[in-house]
């Protein structure tokens, strides 16, 4: 029952996803059966998907690791600012909502660093801090290509802190955390910078690039993934989802570093897909059935379908993010179609395999 309650928090999460995926593909006009019906939430895309799902499913992942009831306020406010965002035209308080869901958020990595002190608990609370920030600025009228950087830092902080953590269980490499921790604080000083504006905010914004992309070197080089990618079955399987999410990863952090501006843009368009998409969406994909294990204690067995949505997710990345580069507006369609429908996959293909699972264990006993 208790697993069965925490469903509860998933499901504002999955509307979040849904909502913000079609507001995506009615903005781009990629399909006349989508109908821009005038909904106010087609304009909030990037917080249904960043703070909406994103945040609601990290939050409910850190509550249940927390093991406090607390903390199951955060993702239970995220997602009720994500549902206000789509019922209201306005938009309401959805914004506020998930600004004060951030904070919590923020009290909840505090709790856990205060539990556990070290770079693995750090990094994630600097994370946390980066979505507060982000969704602070979004409220008080800052464009959303502006506090992008913001929200990507929540999403790559937190991801760096978790993997850290797992490279303990192998030999370190002399100075690899030294390496990270460098790579760590050159983010939040770009971010800081970006906050000044004019000159000063494009040298920040360029910092954050170049931290991206070394930060995705490192996790390409030191990531147990390059170990584990030698095995069979579902460790393979997560382990080529992060290592295709880290090269997103290198190519979001080299367009910013190379200049490509924090503004509307097909260049704009190609950093913020490969960063969303191709990078936290792969890593969501990889963690899926350890994340679904410990949230609602179904045990999700390994699956050569998970291959699917995978391939279609990175297919769709590569045709957007090329067709941005290369100026081609069918080709970005396309690539966004391709990605929706890999989302779709993805939903589909880890409640059949659960529900199945499940089934199997409910119909033998749990000792089958």
């Amino acid at each position: 029952m208790r697993h069965a309650r925490r469903l509860v928090f998933l499901l504002p999460a999955a509307a979040a996803l849904v909502a913000g995926v079609w507001g995506g593909l009615v903005r781009m006009q990629v399909l006349s059966a989508l109908p821009d019906s005038g909904a106010g939430w087609l304009t909030y895309h990037g917080p249904l998907m960043v703070s909406g799902f994103l945040g609601t499913l990290i939050a409910l992942e850190r509550a249940v690791a927390l093991g406090l009831r607390w903390p199951y306020a955060v993702p239970a406010v995220c997602g009720a600012g994500g549902a206000v965002l789509i019922a209201v035209p306005t938009g309401g308080i959805g914004a506020e909502l998930l600004t004060a869901g951030a904070a919590g958020y923020v009290a909840t990595s505090l709790a856990i660093v205060h539990r556990s002190p070290a770079v693995f608990t750090v990094l994630p609370a600097f994370g946390a801090g980066a979505w507060l920030t982000g969704n602070a600025l979004w409220l008080g009228g800052a464009q959303i290509p502006t506090v992008t950087p913001w929200w990507a830092g929540f999403v790559i902080l937190t991801i760096v802190g978790e993997r850290i953590e797992l490279a303990r269980l192998r030999r370190p490499v002399r100075g690899a955390r030294a390496l990270v921790l460098a790579g760590s604080l050159l983010y939040i000083a770009g971010l800081l910078a970006t906050i000044a504006g004019g000159a000063v905010g494009t040298l920040g914004a360029r910092l954050v690039g170049c931290a991206m992309a070394a930060l995705a070197v490192w996790l390409l080089t030191f990531d147990v993934a390059r170990h584990t990618v030698r095995q069979r079955g579902l460790p393979r399987f997560t382990a080529v989802s992060l290592l295709a999410g880290y090269a997103w990863l290198v190519v979001g952090g080299v367009l910013l570093a190379a200049g490509t501006p924090l503004a509307s843009g097909l260049g704009y368009d190609a950093l913020i897909h490969a960063v969303f998409l191709g990078f936290a969406m792969s890593m969501i994909f990889g963690h899926a059935p350890l994340v679904i294990a410990a949230v609602l204690g179904a045990h999700l067995p390994y699956r050569g379908l998970f291959y699917v949505h995978m391939a279609l997710l990175h297919a769709g990345v590569a045709l957007r993010v090329g067709a941005d580069l290369a100026a081609w507006p069918q080709g970005r369609g396309y690539g966004g179609i391709v990605a929706a429908t890999a989302l779709a996959v993805f939903v589909l293909v880890t409640a059949g395999t659960a529900f199945h699972a499940r089934g199997t264990t409910a119909a033998h006993g749990p000792g089958a």
